[in-house]
């Protein structure tokens, strides 16, 4: 147990207590006025943050330009990312500072601080051994805000879990599955991170056709299906670049299978995929090309700056 140790070996007068008073009073206005102007410099740095001007590791992506803006809600993400490295700065000045403090007034209040001290660095040690777990997920924590590997509106795909991300903490991630389930995720347990709608994404769409079709012409009507998607008003800025049909990708045993891929903004590529789904199908039925199979369209990736 920690003991403090007070000197009752002189005299103490009327002016050591006014002078011992004086010094905590000072000391005390000294750690607030501190405390005050760190974190109004922190503020200061979370509004720049906010606006995209951000020096440092808070600026957002790699190179900025467009293609930060393609993401729906950056800036309120951005936002989002700076508040929490915010409050993290803040809490550590407050602790610091109030460390400083309370172990300057001590001394002056006639307090032996040395045997608090060699407490402390035990206590210390005890408690680091026994939060390693707490220490780990809140350190992943810190990394993956300042890497803005994902953020709250992101699809993510985390092995066991995967879904839309509600809440991005310190210590735990949430997010919510196409079923409604919510996963809570600790921060140190994510050992990888897939996230489908960081700046671009990719529509994947695999149509397989009857082995009698004539291939060629079953590719016109896909790049031509394609295009028209592409010029629809109804999908004005959700379609990126010119879809493209690269040709045949493999041979099934009910046919060839041809691929079309559409470079979407992020988290469009599935309303893409349906709305090419159904017009690829209206246009074979009505060209009398067969499709053996279900058109399938993996996974769209996320695309890569």
């Amino acid at each position: 147990m920690p003991y403090l140790d007070f000197d009752l070996s002189r005299k103490v007068t009327l002016e050591d207590v006014a002078a011992g008073a004086l010094g905590v009073l000072l000391i005390v206005v000294l750690a607030v006025v501190a405390r005050w102007l760190l974190n109004r410099a922190i503020d200061r740095v979370v509004r720049r943050a906010s606006k995209g001007a951000v020096p440092g590791v808070l600026r957002h992506g790699k190179a900025g330009g467009f293609l930060n803006e393609l993401r729906p809600g950056a800036n309120a993400r951005r936002a989002q990312r700076a508040e929490a490295m915010g409050s993290l700065l803040k809490s550590i000045v407050t602790g610091v500072i109030g460390a400083i403090a309370v172990l300057t007034v001590l001394p002056r209040l006639g307090v032996n601080i040395a045997p608090l001290l060699a407490s402390a660095g035990i206590v210390g040690v005890a408690v680091g051994f026994g939060a390693q777990t707490l220490v780990k997920d809140f350190l992943s924590g810190v990394f993956m805000i300042m890497e803005d590997q994902y953020g709250v509106g992101d699809v993510i795909d985390l092995g066991e879990a995967s879904g839309t991300v509600e809440a991005v903490g310190l210590r735990v991630t949430r997010l919510r599955d196409v079923s409604g389930t919510v996963w809570y995720v600790r921060n140190g347990e994510v050992l990888r991170v897939g996230n489908l709608s960081q700046n671009w994404a990719r529509s994947v769409l695999d149509i397989t056709v009857g082995y009698e079709s004539d291939l060629d012409h079953v590719q016109a009507i896909l790049k031509q299906v394609a295009h028209e998607v592409y010029e629809d008003p109804a999908f004005a800025g959700d379609i990126l670049e010119e879809p493209e049909v690269p040709g045949i990708e493999r041979f099934d045993k009910d046919g060839p299978v041809l691929r079309v891929l559409v470079k979407t903004a992020p988290l469009k590529q599935w309303d893409v995929s349906r709305a090419l789904r159904e017009r690829v199908k209206i246009r074979f039925d009505a060209a009398g090309i067969r499709i053996p199979a279900t058109i399938t369209a993996p996974m769209a990736t996320e695309g890569q700056q």
